[in-house]
């Protein structure tokens, strides 16, 4: 079972894990070794996760989960197999905790007159500087 954060569990089962080759610099090891790890989860069809957290899930994360709705993460930056395993599992419960968060909602604010009056000064300011720079009627070079 995966921790996901307060009272939601993963159980590892939900997640299929394939290794393929690492691309960039690495030397032969590269061309031998399968270590890139990508790990995915069926958001849609998960049985651990409620409505709510599917929807919450896919509507924060839709720029990673595909049209079926598996999420995918996928790790190469290690030497290892494992290790890269290890760190897209990390990345997979960072991004569900992050996704599962919920909204804290803004505040509104009002800007202080003085700042207010600032910034309309500075752009008198440089109306004035544009206005000086602009060719008088009549001109020519």
């Amino acid at each position: 079972m995966i921790d996901i954060s307060d009272g939601i569990f993963l159980p590892e089962e939900e997640l299929s894990f394939t290794a393929s080759r690492s691309g960039g610099p690495g030397g032969q090891n590269v061309n031998k070794v399968n270590t890139r790890v990508t790990v995915r989860l069926d958001v849609r069809n998960s049985r651990s996760l409620s409505v709510e957290q599917k929807r919450l899930i896919l509507e924060r994360l839709r720029t990673r989960v595909d049209r079926n709705g598996v999420l995918r993460v996928v790790s190469q930056r290690h030497r290892t197999q494992r290790e890269n395993r290890e760190a897209a599992v990390c990345r997979l419960v960072e991004l569900l905790c992050d996704a599962l968060q919920p909204n804290t909602p803004r505040k509104k604010t009002i800007a202080p007159i003085r700042e207010r009056l600032e910034r309309l000064e500075a752009k008198h300011r440089r109306s004035s500087v544009k206005q000086t720079r602009a060719k008088v009627s009549g001109e020519e070079d």
